[in-house]
């Protein structure tokens, strides 16, 4: 009996060991192949950068491509979850994919920080949605930007073309509500796909329509058709893309063709040119230097820092949920979902996140600059 006690009071003390020690597993979904792989390599290379240890629990990071494809995304989403068990899930890459996935995060109550633009993926909030966090700024955001420079440029008349998905459906609806109360007329309106390998059809109807500046709303380098198309057709006018090109190769794929382009992007984009005021240059350029000094000189982009950024809420939220839970257990997947929606003023590499039961992004206007491509380089408007 002396032996037996013995015994099990050994294994008690293994488990309680064990259970002190719980390793904390974030599960990754993004695109490191296919058409969004130009953003989600730099979230894949971002990831590497995370730390391997969060309030004393060691982490391990569990990567899968989705090759930019909405089915795959959702197909590892849960086989992040049941087969690996993950605490929480980063990703995807992607406005469908990642709307994709709130279905499996909700339903597993898992907590997910998306990488993607869509307002749509955090709101309107509901019990589902209340699972979901993302690091992005929201299209709403970055279309005031746009709507601003319009207006003090006296644009009246706009063509709009983006990409026939959720992307670009999320972004003619933030657009036109604004364009709207700004007396702004929309006079054409099209769609592409991210596939697609001509617009001749729609750059032309864009172009018939007279207007004083054309509006692209799609991301990565698949965005540069459309503006190669209309500058090969003989279009001059001013190009607007969001901040969904914020990326190298876009400008490596659409060359010349981008000269004098106008975008609102992150202020990581710009770290070095932004002025010492600005609140997120500091926390902007921690991020800047890790990544160059990985991946060399002039490497960085927006995207990357959505991924860091993703890192910069799981460390200000995981201590406090670990105080209550441990990794491995659906009291911890509940009490790290609470600790991110009271994150308060945390600085990462895009803005300044503070995060509320309504508020599942946190970003304000510290979140955002407007540019322009000049010289086949990012230049920042003053």
């Amino acid at each position: 009996m002396k032996l037996r006690n013995t015994l099990l009071a050994a294994i008690g003390l293994a488990f309680a060991a064990t259970a002190a020690h719980a390793e904390l597993k974030v599960g990754v979904v993004l695109s490191a192949t296919g058409p969004a792989a130009s953003l989600g390599i730099p979230e894949k290379n971002s990831i590497a950068l995370l730390p391997t240890t969060i309030g004393g629990e060691s982490v391990s990071y569990i990567v899968l491509d989705d090759a930019s494809d909405t089915t795959t995304a959702v197909k590892n989403a849960r086989k992040l979850v049941d087969e690996e068990k993950v605490d929480v899930i980063i990703g995807s890459t992607t406005s469908p994919a990642s709307l994709a996935m709130i279905d499996v995060a909700a339903e597993t109550q898992t907590p997910m920080i998306s990488m993607a633009a869509s307002a749509r993926i955090v709101s309107p909030m509901d019990d589902k949605k209340r699972w979901i966090f993302k690091t992005p700024q929201n299209d709403l955001q970055m279309a005031s930007a746009i709507i601003a420079h319009m207006t003090a440029n006296k644009v009246k008349k706009v063509s709009f073309i983006g990409f026939a998905n959720a992307y670009g459906e999320g972004w003619y609806e933030q657009f036109k509500k604004q364009a709207d109360a700004q007396g702004i007329e929309i006079a054409a309106n099209e769609r592409f796909n991210p596939a697609d390998t001509s617009v001749t059809g729609q750059a032309l109807k864009l172009m018939s329509a007279k207007p004083d500046a054309i509006f692209i709303a799609g991301s990565g380098t698949p965005a540069a058709l459309p503006q190669k198309a209309l500058r090969e057709r003989g279009y001059k006018g001013p190009i607007y893309q969001t901040h969904g090109v914020a990326n190298n190769d876009f400008l490596r794929i659409c060359g010349k063709d981008c000269e004098g382009t106008l975008l609102p992007v992150g202020p990581l984009q710009m770290a070095r040119s932004l002025p010492d005021s600005n609140p997120v240059k500091a926390s902007a350029l921690v991020y800047v230097e890790k990544y160059e000094a990985a991946h060399g000189e002039g490497s960085i982009s927006s995207f990357g820092g959505y991924a860091w950024d993703a890192g910069v809420l799981l460390q200000a939220a995981v201590p406090t949920a670990l105080k209550a839970a441990k990794p491995g257990t659906p009291e911890f997947r509940a009490e790290l979902r609470n600790a991110l929606e009271g994150v308060k003023e945390a600085a990462g590499a895009t803005g300044i996140y503070t995060m509320s039961a309504e508020d599942h992004l946190g970003l304000d206007e510290r979140s955002r600059v407007m540019i322009e491509i000049r010289n086949g380089e990012w230049s920042l408007l003053k």
